[in-house]
């Protein structure tokens, strides 16, 4: 068990797990929540079992916990397990003289409901054999004892497999705390700056525009300003209305691009009103402020993401920063939410640049964040082995093939990006340039307040607020969050 980070208060673990207990409690009352329901039964069909695992052909059991149902919440991952990865693994395991059984009850739940439970069980010693987690829960659950390493519940073996030359060492860190890996990521995405080849045409910019640098953003939208008046030349994500877009679309990659991340793991603590947030700050002045090279009413609006969308989707955007989501989801023409009938052909993209040439984190020339979730093995598992084995199966080749054949999106592996992407030029170029260079939100438990403080300084910006006095006031916060903080000089 690994012991608890400097920056964690035990006074603040505590009212976390209250919190959690109480969610949960609530929850199950009243007329029964069934996802709690479920994954309780799971608990104890995982807890007691009744099967040993013994040679000699004996049953085995293994369970997971997805937060996926048929013809619910993640529709098409439940429906993987049960018509592939069920019955496929089952009969492999058949093969080498097994008798290996594979539960699934697939559950619906809100997120931090899901959480919650997963935190119950694994604390009372229970829980699946194998468990989908958000990366961003991983660095909290190791601190808090509920996982360990694969290769503490394991072995070695785990490091032989076959699949990590298949992911990306920045892809890995999804699932890597303090240096060592806990699971397997499952998927991920990345954040680039999208623009409409019809504006930058219109403003004399080139069709293949990619900025080495923030000047030469702002240059661009400058451009757009003058010549195409009518245009908002960038939007970047910023303010408390938008949530946790405003910190992974704006703030957390300009940060990378100036060099630093918000939590320095090496070093144990959150950086506060350092240089590079200083930088970051003066870029949001720069673009709401006296420039006016974006609108600051779509950052305070509750509604504002979505009409930056509408707004990018109609034509009336330059610029905009944010992940393969827009490209998947919102202005794709067949079923977006925003459609773009002439998308492919009006949409360009480029990498986020860093400050200056070399200046991002690690020496880097281009940024980018990124999230994802990924699958764990419980500590707790009576049968190591076969649950590894069940892990590595559903990160395979063949399983992650048969997941995304009929939807394409980015994987955690190359050999399958480099199969099912190729039909679209956005995603390939995310997987191939963005992903190497990507970094991760911080895993650990403080990070959602730490977000909100990161939200409300660019509010601050936009609202006229000094970036200098912006970035004293996020110290401040954050200061009451954590323990630890860097304020560089």
């Amino acid at each position: 068990m690994l012991g608890m980070s400097r920056t964690s208060r035990p006074g603040a673990r505590w009212l976390v797990l209250l919190a959690a207990l109480m969610l949960v409690a609530s929850a199950c009352g009243g007329g029964g929540d069934e996802a709690g329901e479920t994954q309780a039964e799971g608990s104890e069909a995982a807890a007691e079992g009744g099967d040993e695992a013994a040679p000699g052909g004996e049953q085995i059991t293994l369970s997971m916990a997805v937060n996926a149902t048929r013809g619910g919440k993640n529709d098409e991952e439940a429906v993987w397990i049960e018509d592939y990865v069920i019955p496929t693994f089952e009969q492999q395991m058949a093969d080498e003289g097994k008798d290996v059984t594979v539960q699934f009850e697939g559950r619906g739940a809100d997120d931090e409901a899901y959480k919650s439970q997963l935190a119950l069980d694994l604390r009372s010693g229970g829980g699946d054999d194998v468990i989908n987690i958000d990366g961003i829960w991983l660095g909290e659950f190791v601190q808090a004892g509920y996982l360990s390493p694969l290769t503490e519940v394991v072995g070695e073996q785990t490091e032989d497999w076959e699949g990590w030359e298949q992911i990306p060492d920045a892809v890995q860190q999804n699932m890597t705390f303090e240096d060592a890996r806990y699971g397997v990521p499952t998927g991920t995405d990345g954040r680039v700056i999208y623009f409409n080849k019809d504006l930058f045409a219109q403003a004399g910019l080139p069709e293949d525009w990619q900025p080495a640098s923030w000047d030469e953003i702002l240059e661009a939208a400058r451009t757009i300003k003058e010549q195409v008046p009518d245009a908002i030349p960038l939007q970047l994500n910023a303010g408390t209305a938008m949530g946790e877009a405003t910190t992974m679309q704006g703030l957390l990659p300009m940060l990378a691009g100036a060099g630093q991340l918000v939590y320095d793991e090496d070093a144990q603590q959150w950086n506060g009103a350092t240089p590079e947030l200083q930088d970051v700050l003066e870029f949001y002045s720069t673009v709401y402020g006296e420039e006016q090279l974006g609108d600051p009413d779509l950052q305070v609006r509750q509604d504002g993401r979505d009409r930056s969308f509408q707004e990018f989707a109609a034509g009336r955007i330059g610029m905009l920063i944010e992940s393969d989501y827009l490209w998947r989801s919102v202005i794709n023409p067949d079923g977006g939410i925003a459609p773009m009938e002439a998308r492919d052909e009006v949409v360009g993209w480029a990498a986020i640049p860093a400050q200056t040439p070399g200046a991002g984190i690690e020496g880097r020339d281009i940024v980018s964040m990124s999230g994802g979730a990924g699958r764990v093995l419980n500590p707790n598992t009576e049968h190591p082995e076969e649950a590894w084995a069940l892990l590595a199966f559903m990160s395979s080749n063949e399983a992650t093939m048969e997941l995304v054949a009929d939807n394409p999106r980015i994987t955690q592996r190359e050999d399958v990006n480099s199969e099912v992407l190729t039909g679209d030029p956005l995603l390939q170029f995310i997987a191939d340039e963005v992903l190497p260079v990507t970094a991760y939100r911080p895993p650990l438990a403080e990070y959602p307040q730490v977000s909100v403080a990161l939200q409300e300084a660019t509010e601050q910006v936009v609202n006229g607020t000094a970036p200098q006095e912006a970035a004293l006031s996020f110290q401040n916060e954050l200061e009451g969050i954590v323990d630890s903080v860097a304020s560089g000089g």
